[in-house]
């Protein structure tokens, strides 16, 4: 991917939170390296009552909702507008920012993924967005897309994360060392990188044989995150042992470092235990709430 431009499908929905989903993927991306689409589903029904239009007081809801399309229109083209401004700033080519708006076809989430296979090479989205029942719709829309990307990495962004510290959760599969050649040809070579292992287990020897299979692969993904421009001083490593949680821990030590981006596996295979890093990446992206997660596949 480094030697030509990576598509971004960056999903809005005209709240807040999506806008800081694209004002941080404007400061994490090389400028001169990606593409973006910010892409819209518009529906004239907010998408909940495809599910309880049985309701009456919902009903009622949507006769107001609809009377307003116009207007809605009009704000979400002004916001479209207003997000794609953050990534020209940045410097990144008039003509490599594209705003789509589209009705809805199928469902919101489904949409996006219909979207997504249209060679694109990451999908970020907000974790909360506006709904009439309190930000239920977006994030049942992010959970949806957590499920349905496989083809493709997606970040689920949350709060205002900074975008100059990345940890990366990593086992010895290649599932997690293929993350790291995603971020290495994605991202910008200023950033700071934190190789991160958690082991879970009590036992020394288990802890001893766990640190020593670790190493190669710390040497291995710092010498892809050199080759692909980052200086080693830009590159730390970490072992934690005897943990509760991988997940907890790796949540617990970026808050604590104050990093703003997590990137893990959406599988992995531990070097101690058999392991799907599926559970692992499921909890992280539903735990950290206020910060930046990537699952890559």
């Amino acid at each position: 991917m480094a030697d030509h431009k990576t598509r971004i499908l960056l999903a809005m929905d005209g709240s807040d939170q999506a806008f800081e989903a694209a004002r941080y993927a404007s400061q994490l991306f090389a400028p001169n390296r990606i593409e973006v689409v910010l892409f819209h589903v518009t529906t004239k029904i907010p998408e909940s009552f495809w599910d309880l239009e049985e309701d009456p007081e919902l009903m009622l809801k949507e006769a107001a909702f609809s009377g307003s399309e116009h207007q809605r229109q009009k704000v979400m083209q002004q916001i479209m507008e207003r997000a794609r401004q953050l990534f020209l700033d940045r410097g990144v080519p008039k003509n490599s920012v594209k705003v789509k708006i589209q009705e809805r076809k199928v469902g919101i989430a489904r949409d996006i993924f219909h979207q997504s296979q249209d060679d694109y090479h990451a999908v970020v989205v907000g974790r909360w967005g506006m709904s009439l029942l309190k930000d239920f719709l977006w994030g049942s829309i992010a959970d949806k897309l957590l499920g349905r990307l496989t083809h493709v990495p997606l970040c689920v962004v949350g709060g205002t994360p900074h975008s100059g510290k990345i940890l990366v959760g990593l086992d010895s599969s290649a599932g997690a060392m293929r993350a790291v050649d995603y971020l290495s040809s994605m991202v910008s070579a200023y950033l700071e990188v934190t190789l991160y292992h958690s082991v879970r287990a009590q036992d020394q020897e288990i802890f001893r044989k766990a640190e020593e299979s670790i190493k190669s692969v710390f040497e291995e993904a710092t010498s892809r995150l050199e080759n692909a421009g980052f200086r080693r001083n830009q590159i730390t490593t970490r072992t934690a042992t005897g943990v509760l949680s991988r997940a907890g821990a790796i949540i617990q030590y970026a808050l604590k470092g104050e990093y703003g981006t997590i990137v893990v596996g959406r599988r992995g295979l531990s070097e101690v235990e058999e392991f799907p890093m599926g559970r692992v990446s499921n909890k992280v992206i539903h735990m950290a709430r206020e910060l930046a997660v990537w699952v890559v596949n």
